[in-house]
This record gives C-alpha cells, structure tokens and sequence, in this order.
C-alpha cells in the first residue's frame, strides 16, 4: 500500500551536482505531470564570507555536499521518477533490493527550514597556514604585522606573533580582522 502523505526525503548526488539535480528533478517532475507528488526539492545554502589574498567575497557553500531534499508523496511512479533523475546516486535511507527509503523525521525537516529561513549566521573563511605573514585590519591591533602560530577554521580565529612594544606578543584574532600579505 502507498503512502498519500508528503514527506520529506533525501537524495544522494554526485558532489558538485546538486543543483543540477534540483532543477533536472523539478522540469521531470513538470513534464511527467508529477506536480502532485514531487513539490518542493531544496539544496541547503549558506553564505560564506571569504577572505583571500586581502579581498574580501561572498560565496554560497552547499550545507550538505552530495544532498538534496525532496518533498514528495512516496509512490512507486514518483520514486521512480526521482531515483531515475540524472546525477542522483540513491535515496538516503533505502536499504536496498527494491525497498522504499525512511522519510526525514518531521523535526528535523522544521529545524533545517527554519534555520534556512532565519538566513543562516554567515561564516568567514579565510585561506591562510601557520607560517603566513598577516596584517591585522581592524580591533585594537589594527595596522601591526604578524605571523601566524595558530589557525583555528571552526571558531574562524587564528593565533599570531606580533610586535608590540618591543617584543613578540602572541594575539587572538578573527578572521574578519586580517588580510593576508603577499
């Protein structure tokens, strides 16, 4: 017996074609008359302040690399229809052998669209290694020259060498508060 209800599911893709997944899924989905089974499908963004060689960008990251949300009704045709739509590997959660995968638990499904709804916090990446001259911009160390002891990407903090006062002095700094020197 099928299920009637919608849900939502996840699909397994090759990374880097998410996109491509998303909109070869909703154009099947349109030109199979599949609208009233196959509703939303959603790749999970989230924009990255990136800093690098002194310049300063905004770039959108994938916040599940080689995953696609898909709301749908689960019937044979329209699961057949999804795990047919080119660059889709499989559906998170199917065992295999013809067996239907497990639905995204509701709570799950509520916390990744509000955060998505929310703007989720943006996030500074920089690309800079421990041995990398720096230039602090902005704080209380602004305009003095480092080199970098420490890098820490969760927190977007770093550890640097600086002078001050005559001697070397090891600060905290965020990632928004340097440039890299060439």
């Amino acid at each position: 017996m099928e299920s009637q209800e919608k849900r939502w599911y996840v699909l397994h893709t090759y990374s880097g074609y998410e996109n491509r997944v998303k909109s070869n899924l909703e154009s099947r989905a349109q030109s199979m008359g599949m609208e009233d089974y196959i509703f939303r499908v959603i790749v999970p963004e989230e924009t990255v302040h990136q800093v690098k060689d002194g310049k300063s960008k905004d770039i959108e990251e994938k916040v599940f690399p080689g995953y696609v949300l898909v709301e749908m009704v689960m019937t044979d045709r329209a699961w057949y229809i999804a795990r047919n739509t080119p660059g889709v590997t499989g559906f998170l959660g199917s065992h295999g052998g013809g067996s239907k995968p497990t639905p995204l638990q509701p709570e799950e499904v509520n916390r990744i669209l509000s955060w998505m709804d929310d703007e989720a916090p943006e996030r500074t990446d920089i690309n800079v290694a421990v041995g990398d001259h720096v230039k602090v911009i902005a704080g209380s160390f602004a305009n003095l020259s480092g080199v970098v002891t420490e890098v820490d990407h969760e927190h977007m903090k770093l550890k640097a060498e600086i002078e001050m006062l005559g001697r070397q002095t090891t600060v905290e700094l965020g990632f928004d508060q340097i440039a890299a020197v060439e």
